[in-house]
């Protein structure tokens, strides 16, 4: 099990607000966001029950774990050999059930013909069940929560006969800084990656520099934030995964600025310049930019959902995820993000 760490108080205080933040931001857009007696008695079970009950499996002994993390999975009936890979990585206060059933995973699995892999954050590392994205010894390559998360793909891979050169990864806020980390740290794993209402690679090694990154957020250059992505596996000479970056502007919890320091981030890295080669308009007030590299391929997508707050984006109505606590009924990202990647659902 991870060491406690030292500076365990301050963590608690201010993730603490972190998340109370989160969860007050979301009020607004498309429902109402009261609690319910059906969002109770899911959050007042175990997270093994709820996690079970959504269909998915827990997985244990899946390596030496140093993150301490728990692993869950979802296969869809009849799945192939050599099927993708997805994994889904939770907001604070969130678990693992809790985000694979609110952004509508198990039946973009089933529509698509891949697994999902759903790690758990545990209140021992972390009060509030945020992926610690602002310390390095959780996000460097071969360390930590980082390298926990790589031994579940690992796992996977070897359990299912899946397609090593098919994993992709995303997160909300706190999974979304995660998400841009493990991107950063295994390009030689992941094929692609989008980062919801998150924040660029390497912007806090702190609780303190954390909060800055969020709100208000920190300006650097393009290549000031690229070289931060390189350092993450300096010795890494392949191609990179391609990366989307979704975020609402009325976001008070992890300033909309993010989501344009994370496009100069991912630009840099992945030889585009960061005026977009194209725009479109889609549903629920969203503007797409695209960013092509030297050879006009799409390497970057931004999406930016006008006067939406913290959380991801799903569509209800069109049987894409379940409206709630930063799930906002704007635009069904889950279709968009497996759409950019190249798999059905």
């Amino acid at each position: 099990m991870k060491a406690i760490r030292s500076k365990a108080a301050l963590l608690l205080t201010a993730l603490t607000a972190l998340a109370t933040a989160g969860l007050a931001a979301t009020a607004g857009v498309g429902t109402s966001f009261a609690a319910d007696p059906a969002d109770a008695s899911r959050s007042a079970g175990p997270a093994e029950e709820r996690a079970a009950a959504a269909g998915l499996e827990k997985v244990d002994d899946f390596g030496s774990n140093p993150g301490a993390l728990s692993m869950y999975r979802y296969t869809p009936d009849g799945l192939p050999a050599k099927a993708p890979v997805v994994l889904v990585l939770h907001g604070c206060t969130q678990d693992a059930a809790t985000y694979f059933e609110g952004a509508g995973w198990q039946k973009s699995a089933d529509a698509g013909g891949f697994s999902v892999v759903a790690p758990q954050q545990e209140q021992s590392n972390n009060s509030n069940k945020c992926f610690n994205w602002f310390q390095a010894g959780d996000t460097d390559r071969g360390k930590g929560e980082a390298l926990s998360i790589k031994q579940m793909v690992d796992r996977t891979v070897a359990d299912l006969d899946a397609d090593p050169s098919r994993v992709f990864v995303t997160g909300l806020s706190a999974g979304g800084a995660m998400t841009a980390s493990m991107l950063a740290a295994y390009p030689d794993v992941f094929k692609g990656g989008a980062v919801v209402a998150g924040l660029p690679h390497g912007c806090a090694n702190s609780v303190a520099e954390a909060f800055t990154c969020m709100n208000p957020g920190v300006s650097k250059s393009a290549s000031a934030w690229g070289d931060l992505v390189r350092k993450g596996a300096p010795d890494h000479s392949g191609p990179r995964p391609k990366v989307s970056v979704w975020h609402g502007t009325g976001d008070t919890t992890v300033a909309p600025m993010n989501a344009e320091e994370s496009v100069k981030q991912w630009t840099d890295v992945l030889g585009a310049d960061q005026k977009a080669d194209a725009t479109e308009k889609l549903q629920g007030g969203t503007t797409r930019s695209d960013y092509q590299n030297a050879d006009g391929d799409v390497v970057v997508r931004g999406y930016m959902v006008d006067g939406m707050p913290h959380g991801t984006p799903v569509k209800p109505d069109e049987d894409c995820g379940k409206a709630g606590k930063n799930f906002l009924d704007t635009i069904c990202s889950t279709k968009h993000i497996t759409a950019d990647w190249g798999l059905g659902g």
